[in-house]
């Protein structure tokens, strides 16, 4: 009973410690005051001084986009990694194309930001592009980074797929790549989406890499953010972080609203 008690208090002190600061943050982007941390009354004015700055308005529309399409391309490009490590025969080979695949996954961003930059450099001067830096060079580089992360989870699916279901629709005169499409992506839906979800959110939080291959003319929300914070934090950012929040608590509602009626209708 001892033990119990104190594991019960362990986890209240855990989640304490987790939501105590979104909740601060939730309630001083209702503050009528510019000073963040003097409470000034409560007011919801900052929500509309956020919907009317055009600037920071363009670097969520920006990392939306950017992050849709990188979490696309990374779930394409894992996938086909994910294949490749799991359906190879083991070998020097596969293990090679394993380490490096997921070599990406402990790489230092500041690392992996700087050498992307170097060969977006070098190929603009060799080839002539990119011609400059803006939303496809960070297409681009969280595509890469992000690849490796869907690559590990669709991986781990596929090694508990039963390959005998694969083998006899080809038996049944299935091509490889219908028996793909038809058999092994539904079977491995669940992956490509968790994959899908991380890959978006690596993407719409990224700082590091995005400051690295960007431009002028493609400014991402993280980047826009830390800026205003540097100069001193301004009650907008409370509102678009509280806002921020209630989108993905609405996600996750959903998600488990419909992963708990699944059970009841099998």
């Amino acid at each position: 009973m001892k033990s119990l008690s104190l594991s019960k208090v362990g986890l209240i002190a855990g989640l304490a410690f987790l939501y105590a600061p979104l909740v601060i943050l939730v309630g001083y982007s209702f503050n009528a005051s510019k000073l963040v941390t003097i409470w000034g009354g409560f007011s919801t004015k900052w929500y509309g001084e956020l919907m009317r700055d055009e600037q920071i308005l363009d670097a969520v529309w920006t990392s939306l986009v950017i992050a849709f399409n990188s979490a696309t391309m990374a779930v394409i490009l894992g996938t086909l990694a994910a294949m490749v490590i799991t359906r190879f025969r083991a070998s020097r080979l596969r293990t090679s194309m394993s380490t490096m695949v997921t070599a990406p996954l402990v790489m230092p961003e500041v690392i992996t930001g700087l050498s992307l930059l170097l060969l977006f450099v070098h190929m603009a001067d060799f080839l002539g592009w990119p011609a400059e830096r803006g939303r496809l060079t960070i297409w681009i580089a969280h595509s890469t980074f992000s690849a490796a992360y869907v690559a590990v989870i669709v991986s781990s699916r596929l090694r508990e797929l039963d390959r005998s279901i694969e083998e006899a629709a080809m038996d049944l005169g299935a091509s490889p790549m219908k028996t793909f499409m038809l058999i092994t992506v539904p079977m491995i839906a669940p992956s490509l989406m968790a994959g899908w979800l991380l890959a978006f959110s690596l993407s719409l939080d990224d700082l590091v890499i995005a400051s690295f291959t960007s431009g002028p003319g493609a400014t991402t929300l993280p980047m826009v953010v830390f800026s205003s914070v540097r100069m001193g934090v301004s009650p907008k950012i409370n509102a678009l972080a509280t806002l921020i929040i209630v989108a993905v608590a609405l996600v996750a509602l959903v998600s488990w609203y419909f992963m708990r009626r699944k059970p009841d209708k099998c």
